[in-house]
């Protein structure tokens, strides 16, 4: 179930702010947040696999045994199994507190959205990335979202789909990204600044 949604613009690309269910969503790929062992016991790697089917941590699996762990920052993909979207990218984020972590939280953003390049994506949804588990505050992962997001360098990307699972993370992520993107007023995008 998506509830709220807020729209931005960088260039030609929507950014779609949505408070619900990432499993839900209809993107070419939705992005799980994950361990780098690919293990999806918890989280919204838990409801990808549960929604998904076990297609999606028996894949994961074999990608670790044949490539060994992904390391933080990166990315690995599988098919999405019963889920609306075709591809899952597993991006591994940082823990909080870790050594350059905003800079690996970034990374970890930058390479989901480099790898839905990569599959020629139109469009790919993306949960708050380390905020779980791992212990971003929601206010940092959304600046350092906000500043991947606008700096990228799209190619097929049309769409990319923000979603966050309760009120308190789409709040904070709605203030973060009317400061640094531009958003859909009623009469048409406008610029803010910070």
């Amino acid at each position: 179930m998506v509830g709220s949604i807020g729209i931005y613009r960088v260039g030609e690309v929507e950014i779609h702010l949505v408070k619900g269910d990432i499993t839900e969503l209809e993107a070419d790929a939705i992005v799980n947040a994950a361990n780098p062992y690919l293990e999806h016991g918890g989280g919204v790697a838990l409801a990808i696999v549960r929604k998904g089917g076990e297609i999606i941590q028996e894949e994961s699996r074999r990608y670790v045994r044949d490539h060994g762990p992904v390391p933080v920052g990166g990315v690995a993909v599988t098919s999405a199994g019963r889920l609306r979207a075709r591809y899952v990218i597993h991006a591994v984020g940082p823990r909080y507190g870790e050594p350059d972590g905003d800079a690996k939280l970034a990374s970890a953003i930058r390479s989901s959205l480099d790898k839905a390049e990569e599959l020629g994506l139109r469009s790919i949804a993306l949960p708050a990335i380390s905020t779980g588990i791992y212990g971003y505050p929601y206010r940092r992962a959304a600046e350092i979202m906000a500043s991947v997001l606008r700096s990228y360098s799209y190619r097929s990307l049309s769409r990319v789909i923000v979603c966050l699972y309760g009120d308190e993370a789409y709040r904070v992520f709605e203030k973060v990204f009317n400061s640094l993107l531009s958003y859909k007023s009623p009469n048409g995008y406008r610029s803010r600044s910070i």
